[in-house]
């Protein structure tokens, strides 16, 4: 990357913490709609009959198409839990690369404000949404732990500890460990793989809850020398790769009814295994990786290399590209681009069109582009955070190489 685009994220990053620290920390959601009590029924009503279900969610998908501000009406903003872990690691990257202690107080910040919007009623440390959400299998109430979010918190935490040894953060992360351990459920699935429950209660089969499972239970049995973190996160990692499809794309789900291929659920198996690699490197995972990343870069991008949501669709889309997206391609190319050159061109491409054509006068960006226009409400969880993360990381390693090329 050169030194001029590499100067422009760093003003994007500069003005997005003037915003953030303008705007707050609590925002509307992709779920707003769907998330009150009157979106709840709607979506409730969808799953058992998909004709008179479509009635009642029409109103709210037209205003998610057209007027998307007026989620508004719909919910108050909040606090996102995966929102505040990305911002933490956001912060902890910067401290990282400029060498700073302004950018470790805020990933601080975010730390605190995580322990106290942890789960209730758990011995161990875990985290979920602030919102009741309706699924095919029935309502997750607010301050159901979900393996999806668990694993950034994490990560969070250890990026911070991995600046200021703080046995606090230490200590978190061995409690979030304990709770994937003993309170996420597994379930075999052939002899040497097994899959892993969303939540406590449910049956599992969802393919990127094993991948972050297998990650977080991966870099756990590192961070706190426990064979048996590994032992259950093999089985995991071993369930994700048994269930990628000749083409080397992964379904979201193995029940045969969720069987759509989308862009960011994609890239977070791809990224879970891509980080399972690097701790505990093994031909099969490399192998997956290589599949899943060519089937990415054919179907998950468009004619101009852009990230374009799915690839198999499971209904038709109110949008045309989103940001959450983005974010996780660029994630993703940070990862994965030393080992797939082709990944350096998608990374550059995606660059380049968030800052000509993302970013807002306010230091936001925008959310989603629409077949018509813009969903401009700024949503932390969706994805304002990840973004931040993502650019965020890409500044650190850009400086890292840059470093290291000054002193050979």
């Amino acid at each position: 990357m050169n030194e001029v685009t590499l100067a422009k994220i760093e003003k994007l990053l500069a003005a997005f913490t003037v915003w953030l620290e303008g705007y707050g920390e609590t925002s509307w959601d992709h779920q707003s709609y769907f998330g009150g009590p009157v979106g709840r029924k709607a979506k409730a009503l969808y799953y058992r009959n998909k004709k008179v279900g479509m009635l009642a969610v029409a109103p709210m998908i037209f205003s998610e198409a057209f007027i998307p501000s007026a989620r508004r009406l719909f919910a108050k903003p909040l606090r996102f839990p995966i929102a505040d872990a990305h911002y933490a690691m956001g912060f902890a990257y910067l401290s990282q690369a400029y060498a700073d202690t302004k950018h470790h107080a805020k990933a601080v910040h975010f730390l605190e404000e995580l322990e106290k919007s942890r789960c209730l009623g758990y011995q161990h440390r875990c985290w979920g949404y602030p919102f009741d959400w309706e699924t095919r299998q029935g309502t997750l109430h607010e301050g159901t732990p979900m393996i999806t979010t668990n694993p950034y918190v994490y990560e969070a935490f250890h990026a911070v500890y991995e600046i200021d040894k703080d046995p606090r953060w230490f200590e978190t992360m061995r409690s979030i460990a304990r709770h994937a351990v003993e309170d996420i459920k597994d379930f075999p699935i052939s002899e040497t793989a097994s899959a892993c429950s969303y939540t406590p209660f449910d049956n599992g089969g969802v393919i990127n809850a094993a991948a972050y499972r297998a990650f977080l239970l991966t870099s756990a049995s590192i961070d706190f020398g426990e064979e048996l973190y590994w032992k259950i996160a093999e089985r995991n990692l071993n369930f994700v790769l048994e269930s990628q499809n000749t083409d080397g794309s992964w379904f979201y789900s193995i029940d045969g009814v969720r069987d759509f291929v989308d862009h960011f659920h994609t890239c977070f198996v791809l990224k879970a295994l891509a980080k399972i690699q690097e701790l505990k490197p093994s031909e099969k995972c490399r192998e997956a990786i290589d599949k899943g990343i060519a089937y990415y870069v054919a179907n998950l991008l468009d004619e101009k290399g852009l990230p374009k949501p799915f690839s198999k669709a499971p209904r038709m889309t109110v949008y045309q590209r989103e940001l959450y997206d983005y974010a996780e391609c660029v994630n993703l190319c940070v990862l994965l681009r030393a080992r797939r050159p082709e990944l350096e061109k998608v990374l550059n491409d995606v660059i380049s069109d968030v800052l000509t054509r993302w970013v807002k006068p306010d230091g936001s960006l925008r959310s989603r582009e629409l077949w018509l226009g813009w969903d401009n409400v700024p949503m932390h969880r969706w994805a304002q955070s990840q973004m931040f993360r993502s650019l965020s990381l890409l500044v650190m390693k850009e400086r890292g190489i840059r470093s290291a090329s000054q002193v050979a």
